[in-house]
């Protein structure tokens, strides 16, 4: 998706809603202001769903009966819950312990969650909550906040909540991790926290699970540990409030229900047996984050040797080769990682990048291509600009170039430079802001602004303006110093007299940056 279909299609939303005003929310029974339509948050969920699993991890595929369990419960509460939608559950390849629901009822839980949960009813606590932030529109209105007097929503450049894949992904998921990474107000959490106890108990789930589990957050927050502040906490802030709501509530439904402790610890035994490895593999993360290539192969080596199935161990095996600039060997450890699971767009973008510093540009572009394919990254765009670049093909490298120029950081600032560079001789107006002005002797001169992130030199301008007399008068002048990133330079173009408020027309004509 787009940025410009995204934007289209947020603006066709709120002025559909606006021309239709209030809406009931399907779920409290309330009427209340809607700017986006439910065909919307259909297509927004939809179409960030993937972008979304991709950026935060991708599918935690090696334990498959696990994400059919955690699918199954969820349907078992969407089943009851006051709004039909089309409800989707996935569990995600990522440690850090958090849930979330985009519009349209596409919800993902975390791997690192599921392991610090004790019962298939404190799982129905979680799933319940989400699935109530999306029926009851609590995405949408996180959306329809920046919406509200501006008609849409501007989609940046963001970095993921997983650090490893941080400062990639551009365009259409931008709007997914806003509405994920955004906390929800006390409202809609405690109206996520009243009517998913209310889907556990319909659901035949014991609703004391909804209370244990955020009597745990609590504790958990009070403690201030690492990752559950930069993950659940961070979107679904817990309390004493909510704590003491959750008792009330379960006081007032129906006793008993299932629990499920034994099951559910039967379905993560698999998943938990294998923490030993994820916790190496995360301190290898943070070591290679260090720059300690290292500790980080070392720590890649121990989670092979505990957990062979898990793809990410040969993906930072690879990364610490990289690193270490042992491209080939980098490689052969991504083509490890996608012959076990080829649906990551990580791997393949990694694999691309040491393809193409090995110089093998056909390989590169079909792995970089594929990455695109699952999640478009500036540096996949970045890199597959350079090679058509060297092919001789501008008009590619513009479009990859301009396409990476969209995220953020070192990669985003490299591709503006160098469409800039492509760009300029085609287009050398867009880049040298230009005004016509009077000297103090009352002649005309034309002030320049560089409007580019490096210097240039040779800026020629062809200037014309009619005289109050009707004749008209023209130049063409060259401005020969160096005009640095930002700087204002004065053209002097010896026609005049110029009275202030004259029409004039300047035409920037040529430009060169400076190497």
């Amino acid at each position: 998706m787009t940025m410009t279909s995204i934007k289209r299609l947020l603006t066709f939303g709120a002025l559909a809603a606006l021309a239709s005003g209030c809406a009931v929310n399907p779920v409290t029974g309330e009427r209340e202001l809607t700017l986006v339509s439910e065909a919307s948050e259909l297509q927004l969920g939809e179409q960030n769903y993937a972008p979304m699993q991709q950026s935060q991890g991708g599918i935690y595929d090696v334990d498959p009966e696990l994400t059919a369990y955690v699918s199954d419960i969820g349907q078992r509460l969407a089943a009851v819950s006051d709004r039909p939608l089309p409800y989707e559950f996935v569990v995600l390849n990522n440690g850090v312990p958090n849930a979330w629901a985009l519009p349209g009822g596409k919800i993902a839980i975390n791997r690192g969650l599921l392991t610090e949960l004790q019962s298939e009813a404190e799982l129905a606590a979680v799933l319940g909550h989400e699935i109530v932030h999306a029926a009851a529109r609590h995405s949408a209105q996180k959306m329809e906040r920046g919406m509200l007097l501006q008609g849409l929503v501007v989609a940046s450049a963001i970095a993921t909540s997983d650090s490893s894949y941080g400062n990639l992904a551009i365009g259409g998921a931008s709007v997914g991790a806003q509405l994920i990474n955004q906390a929800y107000g006390r409202g809609a959490e405690l109206e996520a926290d009243k009517y998913g106890m209310r889907y556990m108990s319909a659901a035949g789930y014991d609703p004391q699970g909804a209370v244990s589990l955020q009597e745990t957050f609590v504790r958990l927050s009070e403690g201030q540990q690492t990752d559950w502040l930069t993950g659940l906490f961070a979107s679904h802030p817990p309390s004493e409030q909510r704590v003491r709501e959750n008792r009330r509530i379960a006081a007032n439904l129906p006793q008993g229900g299932e629990i499920g402790a034994e099951r559910y610890g039967e379905m993560l035994a698999e998943t938990r047996a294998a923490l030993p490895a994820y916790r190496a593999y995360e301190e290898g993360r943070k070591a290679l984050a260090d720059k300690d290539t290292a500790t980080a192969a070392a720590r890649a080596e121990e989670a092979i040797g505990l957990f062979p199935q898990e793809a990410n161990f040969y993906a930072l095996r690879g990364d610490a080769r990289y690193m270490d600039e042992q491209y080939d060997m980098a490689r052969t450890n991504y083509s490890s990682a996608l012959l076990r699971r080829d649906d990551f767009f990580y791997y393949h973008l990694q694999r691309g990048l040491a393809n193409l510093q090995l110089g093998n540009d056909d390989e590169a572009v079909v792995d970089l291509e594929n990455s695109l394919g699952l999640l478009p990254t500036a540096p996949a765009h970045y890199a597959l600009g350079t090679i058509a670049e060297k092919r001789g093909d501008t008009l590619r490298a513009k479009q990859h170039y301009d396409a990476a120029a969209g995220g953020s950081g070192e990669v985003a600032n490299a591709a503006r430079s160098s469409f800039v560079r492509l760009d300029i001789d085609e287009n050398p107006g867009r880049y040298v802001s230009s005004r016509c002005d009077a000297d103090q002797n009352g002649n005309l001169v034309v002030s320049l602004r560089n409007d580019t992130s490096r210097a240039m030199v040779g800026i020629g301008v062809t200037v014309e303006f009619v005289r109050s007399d009707g004749q008209r008068q023209a130049v063409d002048r060259v401005y020969s110093r160096s005009l640095a990133s930002g700087g204002i330079g004065r053209l002097v173009t010896g026609l005049g007299p110029y009275p202030p408020g004259s029409a004039c027309r300047t035409n920037v004509t040529s430009v060169r940056l400076e190497p």
